[in-house]
């Protein structure tokens, strides 16, 4: 039956009693609207909690890369390129070349190894120092040598760092962090969450052969 103001006058459900001198109308139009309104929020809302977990399990995760990575390269021979790529695909947790899990843009390839001598300094004071690449033993049985002939040596490899940098680049560039959801940006970059510990054998075996 139609109505004068709204077009449409709707018949009340089965069982249920129009109230008197009032008359229902159709509103589904409406409530299509304010459906649509709140489904934005809650999505909108959804996807940012999902966005900032991420970005927490990532600063986590990318911590957690780095003290593997520290780890092994303390006991693996640095100058074995494949044992080197092995250790970084560890890192991340997994057997073959690819992204983090959850992770991207982080692959094997972000996961940096310097090797670090310890220098003194004016009053009895000790830094560390990045070996620079042309600079580093030859093997590990050279860095063991080296180490015992002269502590300070600038050559001796006496500790191991792992970050996570851009690949390209002699500096450690921080990695812009990649959104999960293309419509949420978070415009920041990951950390570089640095690991630094002992080096121990770095691939060294009584018997090794001494290189040049």
């Amino acid at each position: 039956m139609k109505n004068r103001d709204q077009g449409f006058e709707c018949m009340p459900p089965p069982g249920v009693k129009a109230l008197r001198g009032r008359r229902l109308v159709c509103q589904s139009g409406a409530f299509a609207v304010e459906l649509g309104l709140v489904a934005i929020l809650f999505f909108t809302l959804l996807f940012s909690i999902m966005e900032v977990s991420r970005a927490l399990y990532m600063w986590n995760a990318l911590q957690e890369v780095t003290r593997r990575a520290a780890r092994a390269a303390s006991v693996t021979d640095f100058s074995d390129a494949e044992a080197m790529a092995k250790l970084q695909r560890n890192a991340i947790f997994r057997t073959s070349s690819g992204t983090l899990a959850l992770g991207a843009p982080v692959t094997e390839k972000h996961v940096r190894i310097d090797y670090l001598s310890i220098q003194s300094v004016s009053n009895n004071q000790m830094k560390k120092v990045q070996i620079a690449s042309a600079a580093m033993p030859a093997c590990p049985a050279r860095n063991l040598v080296t180490c015992t002939a002269k502590t300070g040596d600038e050559a001796c490899i006496r500790l191991v760092r792992a970050r996570i940098c851009e690949p390209d680049g002699d500096e450690c560039t921080p990695v812009p962090y990649k959104s999960l959801f293309p419509l949420i940006k978070l415009p920041m970059n990951l950390p570089k969450a640095e690991t630094i510990v002992q080096a121990e054998s770095l691939g060294y075996v009584p018997g090794m052969a001494l290189c040049k």
